[in-house]
Formats: C-alpha cells, sequence, structure tokens
C-alpha cells in the first residue's frame, strides 16, 4: 500500500495546486479584467461552493461504487477545468471553471478516508494522513511559489493550460498501482450495510467534527486566496516577494503537518488514547493560528513573514489530526458518507471566508475586520475540537447492533 499512499499524497498535491493557482493569479486577474474587490471573491469562492454542494453525494458514490475509480474520474474532471481556466477571457468564464473544478474535486476527501479507513489500521492513520496533507500543502507551496513567479514573468493563461494537462499524467501510474479488490479484514465485514445520513447525523461527534473543519476551512482557505493578494496590494510585496513568504509558509505548514501525523502515532502506541492524541493537535493547532493572525496585520515587512509562516505551521499542527478523528469514528462502513457530511459543512465555512472578506475590505477599505473575524472563528474551531467532539472511537453502528443480535 506505500505506492498507493505515495500516489494519493501526489494527487493531493496537485489538487492543491489547481485549487490555490488562481489564488497567486488574482492580483494579475483583478488588473487585466477589470474585476471589482467583490467580483474577485466570488471567483475566489466559487470553487468552494460547488465543492461543497458535491460533497455528500460524492461520499454516497464512494460507499456504493468502486472508490478508485470515482477518485480517479474526479481527477481527470478538474484537470480538464484547470485547463480551461487558461482560456476564460471574461468573469462568466472563469465562474464556470472554477465551479467544475470543484465538481472534479469534491470526490477527493471521501475517497481517500475511504481508502485510509478500509486499509489503514488507527494506529497508523495519524502518519497516512499527514503524509496526504503534507501534499496538500505542498501543492501552494508551489503553486504559489513558482506559479507566482513564472505567472509574474510569462502571464497566468500558460500556466493554468500546461498544469492541467500535465496533471493528467498522473492517471496513468494510478490505473497501474490503485487498489486492487477489498482488504481481507473483518473490518469490511457488513460494510455494505453503512448508516445512512440521518443515523450519523444523529452523533453529537458528527456535528462536532462539522462545526471544527467549518472553522478550520475558514481559516485555510481565507489564507489562500486573499493573503497573497493582501501581501502585493496592501504592503507592496512584489510578486517575488509575495510567492517567496507564500512559498515558505507552506513548506512550514506541510512539514509540521507531516512531524505532527508521526508523533500523534508514537504518541498513541506508548500508550496514550486517540482521544487525547487527534484532539489535542487539532485544538492547540486552531489556538495558535488565533494566536497568531492579528500579529502578522501589524508588524513590519520581515515581521509579517515569520508571523504568516507561523499561522501556516499552526494550521499544519491542527491539519494532521483532523481526518483520522473522522476515519476512527466512522470506521470503514461509513467514512465515505461522513466526510461527504462533515467535508460539506466544514467547506461552507471555506465558501463564507473569500466572500465575507471581500465584502468587508470593500465596506471598511482595510484589513483588520477581516483579520480579527478569522481571529475569532480559529479560536471556535479548537474550542469545537476539545469540547464538542466526544471520545474519538469507533461508532457502534445500528447495522453492527441488528447483526450482533442475529449472531448470538
Amino acid at each position: 500500500m506505500r505506492r498507493v499512499l505515495i500516489l494519493l499524497a501526489l494527487s493531493a498535491f496537485i489538487n492543491f495546486v489547481d485549487r490555490g493557482n488562481l489564488s497567486a493569479a488574482a492580483p494579475l486577474l483583478k488588473a487585466e479584467l477589470a474585476l471589482s474587490d467583490l467580483q474577485l471573491g466570488i471567483l475566489l469562492a466559487a470553487f468552494f461552493y460547488s465543492y461543497a454542494f458535491f460533497q455528500i453525494a460524492a461520499g454516497w458514490l464512494v460507499d456504493h461504487l468502486d472508490v478508485k475509480w470515482v477518485l480517479a474520474a474526479g481527477f481527470f474532471i478538474w484537470s480538464v477545468a484547470t485547463a480551461a481556466t487558461g482560456l476564460a477571457t471574461g468573469f462568466a468564464l472563469l465562474l464556470t471553471a472554477r465551479l467544475i473544478l470543484g465538481v472534479g474535486e469534491s470526490v477527493v476527501y471521501p475517497s481517500y478516508s475511504k481508502i485510509l479507513a478500509r486499509y489503514f489500521p488507527e494506529a497508523q492513520r495519524g502518519l497516512a494522513n499527514s503524509i496526504i496533507i503534507t501534499g496538500f500543502y505542498a501543492g501552494p507551496a508551489f503553486g504559489l511559489f513558482f506559479g507566482g513567479i513564472l505567472m509574474g514573468r510569462y502571464g497566468w493563461r500558460s500556466f493554468f493550460l500546461v498544469l492541467g494537462f500535465l496533471s493528467m499524467a498522473w492517471l496513468l501510474p494510478w490505473f497501474q498501482w490503485m487498489p486492487r479488490g477489498e482488504q481481507p479484514s473483518a473490518h469490511n465485514h457488513g460494510e455494505e450495510d453503512s448508516p445512512g445520513i440521518f443515523e450519523i447525523l444523529k452523533l453529537r461527534s458528527a456535528w462536532g467534527t462539522c462545526a471544527a473543519l467549518a472553522c478550520l476551512d475558514y481559516l485555510s482557505y481565507f489564507f489562500l486566496t486573499w493573503i497573497p493578494t493582501y501581501l502585493v496590494r496592501s504592503r507592496s510585496f512584489s510578486m517575488d516577494q509575495m510567492a517567496a513568504v507564500m512559498g515558505a509558509a507552506y513548506v512550514s505548514c506541510a512539514l509540521v503537518a507531516a512531524t505532527c501525523g508521526w508523533l500523534s502515532d508514537r504518541w498513541i502506541a506508548a500508550g496514550a488514547t486517540p482521544t487525547l492524541v487527534r484532539k489535542g493537535f487539532t485544538s492547540v493547532g486552531m489556538a495558535g493560528a488565533a494566536l497568531f493572525v492579528i500579529p502578522s496585520l501589524f508588524a513590519g515587512p520581515k515581521l509579517t513573514a515569520v508571523t504568516l509562516v507561523l499561522v501556516a505551521a499552526s494550521l499544519g499542527v491542527s491539519s494532521s489530526n483532523v481526518w483520522a478523528i473522522t476515519q476512527t469514528l466512522a470506521g470503514p462502513r461509513a467514512a465515505g458518507r461522513w466526510t461527504g457530511i462533515e467535508n460539506f459543512v466544514g467547506n461552507l465555512g471555506g465558501a463564507v471566508a473569500p466572500v465575507l472578506t471581500g465584502f468587508v475590505l470593500g465596506r471598511t477599505g482595510h484589513y483588520f475586520w477581516a483579520f480579527a473575524i478569522t481571529a475569532v472563528v480559529s479560536l471556535l474551531g479548537a474550542l469545537s475540537w476539545a469540547f464538542w467532539i466526544g471520545p474519538v472511537e469507533p461508532v457502534v453502528w445500528s447495522s453492527q447492533i441488528r447483526a450482533r443480535a442475529v449472531s448470538s
């Protein structure tokens, strides 16, 4: 399964390059197409609306169809949408391409959770998830750093076209190495009797994971979509300087996520409970982000770069264990569907962040309230991870109870 995990991490890398490259292009797009702050906010948020809307359907698909083919189809759709972005000549076409991108990428998290819950035991999921998260955050590091530099020199259209077509090469090794059949494990028994949406939504922990992820996604997508423009327009960074800061921020996020995922598994292996470890990392990371967001607004240029790197590192601490919590709670029976529900609610926060920031910026003319809102949301996320979610242990579903009653 090592090759499968590497391919999943690589797909996560490509996913976030494609997702975040519009943020790097935003200063150029705004000038070339004469976009208002509100229009730019809508474009930056459009992906998240279609992405969130299709999460529940994606969760259903990966629980009822062959997950490896669902992931491949989504990958192809989002790669085509990325290439099509480079051909867009106005607001409407850009909006359409971003909406299609969201549809394609909606299968990603449910597919990952299904694969990891089915093929990886609890004691290995922290590291497995963090390797995938490393791919996610390495994507913006590459896209914002190299993408920012290349767009500044050669324009943004060619970058989208080349990136979209090159991404499709990932499908070749995936067809060669993707998981074949089911893992011969007792965990798969009765997996066809997966719980319904309403059974999942009866659980306190389900609502807790949804609310906590909404706060994390608000922070994550605020950082991804508006910080590049903030650095260029408000702090007078050049495109190269912006690219360097954002690249460093996401490299730190990726490295911290990988390290924390490894540490969490080691801590659990040493005897700590998943509840203490998984919830500890997620809540401490969000609290750290809340602490560092506001100082980045008032610091000088060098200290601003440092504080933004610290915000990204805090995001990495929290992200390292987010999906390990969901996979343990849901188990293989419900991993896809629970992830779809959670990611749907979570990405509503992601969808709100760019538009609300554009609205606040348009009304006030400065970034203070946008940063303040992000800090408060991050703190609420820390509290949700710590107190709303119950013990991190597998849920016993009604189908399992019935099966035990019959067997006894």
